[in-house]
C-alpha cells in the first residue's frame, strides 16, 4: 500500500539532517561557509521581522531574505490570498486563455508608474532583467548594453553580461556585447553612445553592492542623453523597488526620470511564490510582439501563474492599506540618523549612507596605532574581514541577522523587512553600538574571531 505523503512527518523525521543534506546534494560550500562564520543556526519558525530558534531565542531579521521579505514572513493577508487562490481550483496556465489575475496585477503595478504601459511576468529578478535586455536590443536594433561597475542585475547568462562584479563573471565568457561605464559619469556614457551601437543603459538607482546611490541629477541626464541617441534607460528596481528606499521606486527620488523599462521582483512575491516583472512602454512591446506569429517570441512557462499573481496583488494591497512605503521612509530615517551619530564616535566607522530601509555602514582604516595594526592584519589577509567580524557578534550575541554587502567590501548592508518599527531600529543601533565599543576597546573575543577568519582566508587561498 502506498504511503500517503505527510510533509509535517517528513520534516520531523529528517529536518535535523538539513546541513548534511546540503553538503551531500546541493552547494557543498554553503554549509562549510555557515559553519566557518558561526551562522549554522537552526531556526524553527518565523513571523514578521523576527524568527526563533529551537530554544525560543528571538532573532531580528535585518536581511529580509536579500530583500524578498518586504512584508516580513507569513503576512496574514498574503497567506489568505494564497489559500483563496488554491481553494478556487482555477484553470491555471492553460496557455490558451486570458485569465484575469495577470491583467489585474499588471494594471495595479502600472498605476505606480503612469508613464509605462505594459508588463511581462516572469519568475525572478534575473529573468526580469533578461526580458529587459532582449526587449531593448530588439526594439532598438542594436546589440550593446551599458552597465555600471559593481552592479549586480543577476546571474543567468544575459544578466551576467551586465553584472559589474568580476567574481561572478569569471569563467563564464563569452557573454553578450557589453561595456561598463562608471555610475554617475555622464561623459563616459556620451563617449559610448557616439559609437551608435548602444541599445540601453541598465542601472540600479542604488547599487546593492556597497549601497552606492546614483549622484543627484545623473539619472535625468543619462535619460536625456540616451534618448538623444535613440537608446533606452533600464531601471533595475529588483531590490530597490516596492518601497525599499522610501518611495515606491528608487528612481522616483529624482524628478523627471521615466525609465523606458523597469525590472521588479523580490518583494512582489510576498516571500511565497517567485515572481518577476518587466514594465515597459507600449511602443517597445509593440515592436517585440509585432504580429500574431510572434505571440510567443518571449514567454515563461510559469509566468503569470495564479499563485504568483495572487501574491503580488495581496502585497500591493497590504502596501497601500498599511502604508508600508511611509513606514520604510520614517523608520529608515530614524535608523540612518542614529547610525550617522556614531560616525564621529568610532574611528573604525567611516560612513553611513542609503535611503529608506536600504542602508550601508562602511568601515575604514582607523587613526590610532593600536587599532590600525589590527586593521592592517585583517586587510592583508582579505579585505572585508572586519565587516564580517561585526556581522558575527551581531548574530551570536545580539541575535540580529545582517550581511556584508559584497565580497571584499568593508560594508554592512541593512535591508530589513519594510514593516520593522522604531523598537526594531533601536534594537539594532543599541546592539551595533555594543559591538563597536567592544572593537574599539580591544574586545578579545571579537579580535580573536578576526584571527580565526584570517586563518580561514589563508587556508582558502
Amino acid at each position: 500500500m502506498t504511503k500517503e505523503f505527510d510533509l509535517t512527518a517528513l520534516l520531523a523525521e529528517r529536518g535535523a539532517e538539513r546541513y548534511e543534506l546540503h553538503a551531500k546534494h546541493l552547494n557543498h560550500q554553503l554549509p562549510r561557509m555557515l559553519r566557518t562564520i558561526g551562522f549554522d543556526k537552526v531556526y524553527e519558525r518565523a513571523e514578521g521581522a523576527h524568527f526563533w530558534d529551537a530554544d525560543g531565542n528571538d532573532y531580528l531579521d535585518m536581511l529580509a531574505g536579500f530583500a524578498v521579505m518586504g512584508l516580513g514572513r507569513h503576512h496574514p493577508v498574503v497567506r489568505k490570498a494564497l489559500h483563496d487562490v488554491l481553494d478556487a481550483s482555477l484553470a491555471d496556465l492553460t496557455r490558451f486563455d486570458c485569465p484575469p489575475l495577470p491583467g489585474l496585477l499588471a494594471e495595479k503595478l502600472l498605476s505606480y508608474s503612469p508613464h509605462l504601459d505594459r508588463v511581462f511576468f516572469g519568475n525572478s529578478g534575473t529573468e526580469a532583467v533578461e526580458t529587459a535586455l532582449k526587449f531593448a536590443r530588439y526594439a532598438t536594433g542594436r546589440p550593446r548594453v551599458l552597465y555600471c561597475p559593481h552592479a549586480f542585475h543577476g546571474l543567468t547568462a544575459g544578466s551576467l553580461s551586465v553584472n559589474g562584479e568580476n567574481g561572478f563573471r569569471d569563467g563564464f565568457a563569452p557573454l553578450l556585447p557589453d561595456t561598463p561605464v562608471p555610475l554617475g559619469d555622464v561623459d563616459a556614457l556620451a563617449r559610448e553612445l557616439k559609437k551608435g551601437d548602444v541599445a540601453a543603459l541598465i542601472v540600479e538607482p542604488i547599487q546593492g553592492k556597497g549601497v552606492h546611490e546614483a549622484p543627484p541629477g545623473y539619472l535625468r541626464a543619462a535619460q536625456e542623453l540616451l534618448h538623444r541617441h535613440k537608446a533606452l534607460l533600464i531601471a533595475d528596481e529588483v531590490q530597490t523597488g516596492l518601497g525599499r528606499t522610501g518611495k515606491f521606486y528608487a528612481f522616483q527620488h529624482e524628478d523627471g526620470v521615466e525609465p523606458d523599462l523597469v525590472c521588479v521582483a523580490k518583494a512582489l512575491s510576498g516571500g511565497y511564490v517567485p515572481v518577476g516583472a518587466t514594465l515597459g512602454k507600449d511602443w517597445i512591446f509593440q515592436k517585440v510582439y509585432s504580429s500574431m506569429d510572434r505571440v510567443q517570441v518571449h514567454s515563461a512557462s510559469f509566468g503569470s501563474n495564479a499563485q504568483a499573481m495572487a501574491a503580488g496583488l495581496a502585497v500591493l494591497s497590504v502596501m497601500e492599506n498599511e502604508e508600508i512605503v511611509a513606514n520604510a521612509a520614517a523608520v529608515g530615517e530614524r535608523l540612518k540618523s542614529r547610525l550617522e551619530e556614531l560616525v564621529d564616535r568610532y574611528e573604525l566607522l567611516a560612513d553611513v549612507r542609503g535611503r529608506g530601509l536600504m542602508i550601508g555602514i562602511e568601515f575604514g582604516r582607523p587613526r590610532s596605532l593600536r587599532l590600525r595594526s589590527r586593521w592592517t592584519m585583517l586587510q592583508a589577509a582579505r579585505k572585508g574581514l572586519f565587516a564580517q567580524m561585526v556581522v558575527v557578534p551581531l548574530l551570536q550575541r545580539h541575535h540580529i541577522l545582517t550581511q556584508v554587502s559584497g565580497d571584499h567590501l568593508e560594508v554592512i548592508k541593512l535591508i530589513p523587512p519594510l514593516i520593522i518599527d522604531t523598537a526594531d531600529a533601536d534594537r539594532f543601533v543599541d546592539a551595533f553600538t555594543e559591538v563597536m565599543d567592544d572593537a574599539h576597546n580591544g574586545g578579545g573575543l571579537m579580535w580573536d574571531f578576526g584571527k580565526t577568519l584570517v586563518r580561514q582566508a589563508v587556508a582558502n587561498l
